[in-house]
């Protein structure tokens, strides 16, 4: 008798989890439309920022000073060296120099010049 009743409960879960899935909606030219109005504004705005920190950049390099309030502007420098090429160097200069290869991957690096690169700080 047990098993009669399971059978349907079965029956109406299938059916259940048959559900049909609503058509997907047409995209509309106004949407393309907002789409393109928007990436072109975008790319408006990146080049309204990029052209007021390379303002403030210059300026700030020039000894501006900074008006008194809630914000403060540094100019950060960095130097780097690029040394995309040290694991490679090592390799090779280990089996130049029989495991003294790091000592001259460093005199190389030592005399790399760095590069200078400077960005904009607004805290």
């Amino acid at each position: 008798m047990a098993t009669q009743t399971n059978v349907p409960q079965l029956n109406q879960q299938s059916k259940l989890a048959v559900v049909p899935f609503p058509a997907p909606q047409t995209i509309t030219q106004l949407e393309l439309t907002v789409l393109l109005s928007l990436c072109a504004r975008l790319n408006q705005l990146e080049k309204q920022v990029e052209s007021a920190e390379t303002s403030i950049k210059s300026r700030l390099e020039a000894g501006c000073s900074i008006e008194e309030g809630d914000h403060v502007a540094a100019l950060k420098e960095n130097f780097r060296r690029n040394v995309s090429w040290k694991d490679v160097s090592v390799r090779l200069a280990n089996k130049l120099y029989y495991g003294k290869g790091l000592s001259y991957v460093e005199r190389v690096l030592r005399k790399t010049k760095p590069s200078r690169t400077v960005s904009l700080v607004i805290e």
